[in-house]
């Protein structure tokens, strides 16, 4: 059984030590022992002898796991191991508001970087019906280039990008720096009145995905946020 010899397999501690000291101890228990989702994790008595701590200590320590996706309680089988959220965590503290001006900087420069490498996956994927939508959205576009609707058609155009990817994880991505995006639109704004836009429009860009090669396209999106990528070279002098 898993928990015979619980001693010997999870390092003790000292009483005083922290709950972060204790929730190591766990995910390196979790790790040597190889438990895979589903599997039910021994009872917090078992964890605190075994730890050598207080079960309050212990109890604080599960309920980090937990509230980083990586345990859940189940009736009748007690505590066992999650399929984590990966980007659960991130979808919670993803806000400008509490966010530094570098962190939100660094973000938006991985949403360039993201963005640039779209290509392959995107054309590998993509279907008429995707050309269809992306068509919809540059439609209605047109003639309507002043704020705030350039900056709606923005979003949509990218958010459609990375739905045609087919990867939820990126689709959840992406939703997680829409905000960071705003944030320097914004931004733009304030500085110069008005948001930056590269000379190859959307239009353009559909264009490229229509007729075009992944490295067309890249070369394309690379024109298409030029104004962006000037910023990052700019701070980077």
């Amino acid at each position: 059984m898993r928990n015979e010899n619980l001693s010997k397999d999870i390092q003790r501690i000292e009483t005083a030590t922290m709950a972060d000291k204790v929730e190591l101890r766990l995910r390196e228990f979790l790790k040597k022992k190889a438990f895979k989702p589903g599997d039910a994790l021994p009872k917090e008595l078992e964890l605190a002898e075994a730890l050598n701590v207080s079960r309050n200590v212990v109890r604080e320590a599960l309920s980090r796991l937990r509230m980083l996706g990586m345990i859940e309680s189940k009736k009748k089988r007690g505590t066992i191991l999650a399929e984590p959220d990966v980007m659960g965590g991130f979808e919670r503290v993803m806000d400008p508001l509490i966010l530094d001006q570098k962190t939100l900087q660094d973000l938006f420069e991985l949403r360039l970087v993201l963005e640039m490498g779209l290509a392959d996956i995107l054309f590998a994927r993509i279907t008429n019906k995707d050309i269809e939508g992306l068509e919809r959205i540059v439609d209605k576009e047109v003639n309507k280039i002043q704020q705030p609707f350039r900056v709606k058609f923005e979003i949509d155009f990218h958010s459609k990008l990375y739905q045609m990817t087919g990867n939820d994880t990126f689709l959840r991505f992406q939703n997680i720096l829409l905000p960071v995006f705003e944030y320097v639109v914004k931004e733009e704004q304030l500085l110069t009145g008005k948001a930056k836009v590269g000379k190859v429009t959307h239009r353009d860009l559909l264009e490229l995905i229509k007729k075009g090669k992944p490295e067309d396209f890249r070369r394309g999106m690379k024109e298409h946020l030029s104004p962006h990528f000037a910023r990052v070279n700019k701070r980077l002098m």
